[in-house]
Parts: C-alpha cells; sequence; structure tokens
C-alpha cells in the first residue's frame, strides 16, 4: 500500500507530506483546493507523463516521492524487482522522480536510478488509478483475458502453466526454423565457400615441420656453388697428397714409438691416433657427398613454389601450419552441419507440428475453464450491477477463437467485456460505453470483482462519482467501501455518502499568503467529520439539520461497513 507521500513545489503545493492508511481514504475539499493535484503527483510517481507546467512557480524543480510497502512476500512486484537488481528491504519501496526545469526527469526506485519506462513498469503493479474521463485499466480490452483468467482461480493457473511451458517450446523452436529458412542463401554460401576451403587446404598436403625443412633447403639450394667448393677444398685439405692426413698419419707413427720407450706419453699417442682415424673418416663422407651433389635448378623452383603456397595459406587460414590445421577442422564440422541441415529441420518441424498439437489440447482445456469462468464471473457482475441499480443492464463475457492457426501467449481465445446499460440495445464492447455516470458504476462493480485478483497494493478514484446522487451515491460508496476491504483506496470525492464511510477522511485546503496560493492538508476526526460532511450535505452554510443529517450518514455508513468487513 501507499504508506507516505512527499510533494514539494508541484503545482500549488509548496511543501506537502502525507500519511495514508489501509482501507479507504477519501480525500474532500472546495473545488480547486489541490485535490486532483494530489493524485496527479502520485500518478507521475507511477512513472505517468511529466510537464514541467507542473513545477511551481518560481522553483527550479519539483520534488515527489512515495513510500510503499507490500506485505504479500509473493508480490510479483518483489521478484520484479529482483530481476532488475534493485534492493527491496522489508517489502518496502520508495519511489522518487524529480521533475526539472529544462525538461530531464530523474526518476529513482529504491535509490537506485532507473527509465521512465521501468519507473511505469514498477508503478503499474503498485497504483492503479482511475478517473472520470480517463481510460482505466479495465476499459483495455486486450486486459479483459488477464482479468477473466484471474478471475477464474488456481484452476486455470494449473492449465495456463502447462499450456506456457508447451508454448516457450513452441516459440523458440519456430524462431530457430524460421531463422533458418530466412539465411537460406547464406547458409549455400557457407557450403560454397567452405568447400572450397577444405579443397584448398586438403590439396596442398600440409605437414607440420615442413616448412622448416623447406626454408633449410632452400637455402642450402641458393648456395649451391658455394658450398660445393668448401667441401671440396676441405676435402683436399685434409686426404690430397702431402696433405694434413698424412702428416696426422707420419705424427701417429712417431708418438706411438715415442710411446714405447715413455709410457706416459701413451695418451698423447692414443689421442693423436684418434684424430688420424677422425680425419680419415671424415675424408670418406666428404668424398661421398661430393660425388651426390648435384644442382638441380627445377627443385629450388619447387621449394619456391611451396614456401609461397605455405605463405598464401597462412594470410587466409592462420599463421602457422597449425593454426591453419585447426581451421580446417573446424569448418569441417561446420560443413557437415550445413550440409546434413535438412534433415535437422525436417526433424525439427515433425516436432513443432507435435508441439502445435499438444498445444491446441491444452489451449482447448484453458477455453473450457474461461467459458465457465465467464459465466460465473457474468453473474458476479450482473449482480453488483444490480446492486449498483442498473438493474437493467447485461454484461456478457464474449470469448472468441483467433483466427483458424492462429494463437499467442494466452491460447487461441479473445476475451471482450460486453455491455447493454439499456433493454432492447445490443450488446457492446466495454470501451464503448459513452455515459459517464454509467460508465463508473460499470467500472466500480468491475473493480469491486477484480480488486482482489490483480494484486495492485492501491487503487485511486478520482471522481468517478460525478453525476450521480441519491440511492446511486450510496451503492457507489458501499462499493468503494468494499474494495477497500481487498486493496488500500484513496478517493477524491464530493458526495457525503463516499466520505462518510472513509477510514481515513482528509481534508483539502486552498489559501493565499504572502501573494502566494498555496495548498495544505489536515486530517478530519471526531466531530470535524461531522462539519465536514454537513458541508458537503448543504454546500456552505452549515445548519443543525445538516450536522443532524451528517451524524445520522456517519452512523449508517458504520453499520453498513459492519456486514461486508
Amino acid at each position: 500500500m501507499l504508506s507516505e507521500i512527499s510533494i514539494k513545489n508541484f503545482a500549488i503545493i509548496e511543501e506537502l507530506d502525507v500519511t495514508f492508511d489501509e482501507g479507504l481514504t477519501v480525500l474532500t475539499g472546495e473545488t480547486g483546493a489541490g485535490k486532483s493535484i494530489i493524485i496527479d503527483a502520485v500518478q507521475l510517481l507511477a512513472g505517468g507523463r511529466g510537464s514541467t507546467e507542473f513545477i511551481r512557480h518560481g522553483s527550479k524543480k519539483a520534488e515527489l516521492e512515495g513510500l510503499f510497502t507490500i506485505d504479500d512476500p509473493s508480490h510479483p512486484l518483489l521478484s520484479k524487482l529482483e530481476e532488475l537488481g534493485i534492493e527491496c528491504d522489508e517489502g518496502t519501496v520508495i519511489l522518487r522522480r524529480d521533475l526539472n526545469l529544462n525538461g530531464k526527469t530523474v526518476c529513482r526506485i529504491n535509490g537506485k536510478l532507473v527509465t521512465i519506462a521501468i519507473l511505469r513498469e514498477i508503478g503499474s503493479h503498485l497504483i492503479d488509478i482511475h478517473g472520470q474521463h480517463e481510460n482505466q485499466e479495465l476499459m483495455h480490452e486486450k486486459r479483459h483475458i488477464h482479468l477473466l483468467d484471474h478471475f477464474a482461480g488456481p484452476e486455470l493457473i494449473q492449465a495456463y502453466e502447462n499450456y506456457a511451458d508447451l508454448y516457450g517450446q513452441y516459440r523458440k523452436l519456430k524462431q530457430k526454423i524460421e531463422a533458418a529458412d530466412e539465411n537460406e542463401q547464406q547458409v549455400a554460401q557457407r557450403i560454397d565457400l567452405y568447400t572450397f576451403q577444405l579443397k584448398e587446404i586438403d590439396a596442398a598436403a600440409l605437414v607440420i615441420g615442413e616448412e622448416e625443412a623447406l626454408e633449410e633447403e632452400k637455402r642450402k639450394l641458393l648456395n649451391f656453388t658455394r658450398l660445393y667448393e668448401r667441401l671440396n677444398t676441405a676435402y683436399v685439405s685434409i686426404s690430397g697428397d702431402t696433405h694434413a692426413l698424412d702428416w696426422v698419419g707420419a705424427a701417429m707413427s712417431d708418438m706411438e714409438d715415442a710411446a714405447s720407450v715413455d709410457s706416459t706419453l701413451k695418451p698423447h699417442a692414443e689421442s693423436v691416433a684418434t684424430s688420424f682415424y677422425t680425419l680419415q673418416e671424415t675424408a670418406h663422407e666428404l668424398k661421398s657427398i661430393l660425388d651426390d651433389m648435384e644442382f638441380d635448378p627445377t627443385r629450388l623452383e619447387f621449394v619456391e613454389n611451396r614456401l609461397a603456397l605455405h605463405t598464401s595459406l597462412q594470410r587466409k587460414y592462420g599463421k602457422t601450419i597449425e593454426d591453419i590445421l585447426i581451421y580446417r577442422d573446424k569448418i569441417a564440422d561446420e560443413l557437415e552441419s550445413l550440409v546434413s541441415r535438412d534433415e535437422r529441420l525436417s526433424v525439427a518441424q515433425e516436432k513443432l507440428d507435435h508441439l502445435y498439437q499438444d498445444l491446441q489440447l491444452e489451449a482447448a482445456e484453458l477455453s473450457i475453464i474461461r467459458q465457465t469462468a465467464a459465466s460465473r464471473l457474468e453473474q458476479a457482475i450482473m449482480e453488483q450491477l444490480e446492486q449498483l441499480h442498473m438493474g437493467k443492464a447485461t454484461f456478457k463475457v464474449e470469448i472468441k477463437p483467433k483466427p483458424a492457426g492462429l494463437f499467442d501467449a494466452n491460447g487461441f481465445d479473445d476475451v471482450s467485456f460486453q455491455i447493454s446499460t439499456n433493454v432492447g440495445e445490443p450488446l457492446k464492447p466495454l470501451v464503448k460505453v459513452a455515459s459517464g455516470g454509467e460508465l463508473s458504476r460499470i467500472m466500480i462493480a468491475l473493480k469491486t470483482i477484480f480488486s482482489k485478483h490483480q494484486g495492485i497494493t492501491s487503487i485511486i478514484f478520482d471522481e468517478v462519482d460525478t453525476g450521480v446522487s441519491g440511492r446511486v451515491a450510496q451503492a457507489i460508496a458501499e462499493k468503494i467501501a468494499m474494495i477497500a476491504t481487498n486493496s488500500q483506496v484513496l478517493c477524491i470525492s464530493h458526495l457525503p455518502q463516499v466520505a462518510a464511510m472513509a477510514d481515513q477522511h482528509y481534508l483539502i485546503k486552498k489559501d493565499v499568503e504572502d501573494d502566494r496560493t498555496r495548498t495544505s492538508i489536515q486530517d478530519v476526526i471526531n466531530s470535524e467529520r461531522i462539519e465536514e460532511l454537513s458541508r458537503m450535505l448543504s454546500g456552505a452554510e452549515i445548519t443543525p439539520l445538516t450536522l443532524k443529517h451528517a451524524d445520522e450518514l456517519l452512523t449508517l455508513a458504520s453499520e453498513r461497513k459492519k456486514v461486508f468487513r
């Protein structure tokens, strides 16, 4: 419920703090005193359209703040706040909105900055405002199906959960299939591209480590002459006539002879011998290499072409051979998936068809439950209209199936509230009812039924009783009081019958101080209530008769509230 509201520099209100209780709170006062301005402030707190015209003359900004409390731990608003990352301690929700002269609006929920859209969404769970000339929620035909479903109760909730689960699966799968159909050309292009790339990579027959070996071979081929000359010179120096091998061989003989005389020279003799045999072996190997060496210009061309192919593939598919082969395996898997796509789509379509058949069954179950609930709702609304002295009116819940094959999150039904206010007149959609007085009574009748089903914490009636009097006024007063048994109700009224039903009564006054108009609020209690009701009854002059009538009205209201509370 709305526990408190703070208003600063808003229209003719300089500063106003109002505390509200549960039940029915009635705001009364002279026309123009600022009663509707308070409701305008609440409406802006709930995300209504703002304007710089609301800012009090001479002020830089208007400040609005409202404190709401939620006692129900399962209230859907709490999960919504959690989803938005807004902390809510002990069910306390504080809405704040500042209107600045530059046109900018700053909105906060529990201290966190939010957009107008989020404020409006949260506000819709907290406040339901009804005015004489406004399009209320009950007058929005798209909401009628939700109101009927809430009225239907637990049986429909279970059926709806079953339907919603299937509908979610159906929507997700259908979107996937539609996306696949829409991308048909792109898929074909990807298949062609991946096929070409695979052929190109596979044709290259890449081997990890090959590039390094080719680079080494290229370097040898480019330096063939230099390499041959250096090897040949080394070979001649080692094994040619009177060259190194001969001199080392002579040294080996000398060292062996010396070691036979002095045994300490034996290690040196062995070292020289080892060097001789190593040089001899190396000379043979060099001779073999020289004999096998033959320059092949075609081999150089092959190596260079092969390296150029590596470079080309690396520019397209990866920096290294390893990267290219990894990419190759990836597109091979994707190609296989794309090629088998038609088969998978066929399976998905078959599953979609089965889901649709199941949806039809679940939607049919919803329709049956709604038809039963519609009959009960029609009877309940007719009883309310009878009590509001509209016994000649006819109310009907029209449930029509959508065109063949169409459905939405609510099933295959379209729901519309129809009414005829006069005998012999055809039923018409509720949204087309024209008479203000009739519209007020119809709306209150509906609200009496739906207030306990909507989950709204605070309901505001802004002069919805305009244009009625006598027994109709009394009936409306009692209905508004009944609604207040399920939700907190704030009501602006000029009817003493409604004011008498109040659990909390505020008088709104307008005064002029220091050449400025200011609005103030006064809690009307005890004997003051009799005086205010007397004023409302008489218009201006309070007489002993009007005071007596006001006292009787309060007594009657107290007795009537005991009946339905």
